[in-house]
């Protein structure tokens, strides 16, 4: 396959960060049909009912997943890091399907499009694409079945101090910039109900609250 100049640039970033993964063939495929993109904090790259038409693959930053109920509320699935792509998105590919997820840059975010009539092409011809989608399928149920023991087991504050923890180790750092309003959306909550949380947490030492930013010191896994 002859490769343009700018896909040169492409192929050097991936090989770098994938070449453990991925053959030098597929990292060529991805970049000679793939469509990067950059996101700022916050911005979505998907939307719940949107017909997917591309996978993503992310390459810097982190994306949160999540779904709706039939009032409109969110529920935080789970995140996607370096390497990671959705399985529900995977899903939707496989049957031309709506998306049923809507997806948001958490820090400035970079992503590369692949288009969803690859990959089955890919599952045949590379056996490491192969593995990589079957992994993935796995890591996501995982995460999605946590998520849902979590919702049904586990109270708010429990719930609470998980969410911190696992923002905490996305962000590699102790310090998050989030408001209430944010942390009960995503928790599906109210905001009084997380306020009252977080100055229980606080007064147990394990956080300290500034003004929208919380610094974890008892919760974050590091």
């Amino acid at each position: 396959m002859k490769i343009a100049t700018s896909e040169l640039v492409c192929v050097e970033r991936l090989t770098e960060k994938f070449g453990f993964l991925f053959e030098k063939e597929l990292i060529e495929e991805m970049c000679h049909h793939g469509q990067p993109k950059k996101f700022d904090k916050e911005t979505e790259l998907m939307d719940i009912g949107q017909v997917v038409t591309h996978m993503p693959l992310i390459l810097t930053g982190s994306v949160k997943v999540l779904t709706e109920d039939e009032e409109g509320r969110e529920l935080l699935l789970y995140y996607l890091e370096l390497g990671d792509t959705c399985a529900v998105t995977l899903n939707c590919c496989s049957r031309r399907a709506k998306s049923t997820i809507r997806a948001i840059a958490e820090p400035f975010t970079e992503v590369l499009f692949v288009p969803v009539e690859l990959m089955e092409q890919w599952m045949v011809k590379y056996e490491s694409w192969r593995n990589f989608v079957l992994e993935s399928y796995n890591m996501r149920l995982n995460e999605m079945l946590e998520a849902i023991d979590n919702l049904a087991f586990n109270n708010m504050e429990e719930r609470l101090s998980k969410y911190l923890s696992d923002k905490a180790m996305i962000m590699k750092s102790k310090e998050i910039n989030i408001t209430h309003l944010q942390i009960s959306r995503d928790l599906n909550s109210s905001r009084v109900v997380i306020s009252r949380l977080m100055k229980k947490l606080e007064r147990d030492e394990q956080l300290i609250q500034h003004r929208n930013r919380i610094e974890l010191t008892g919760l974050a896994p590091f």
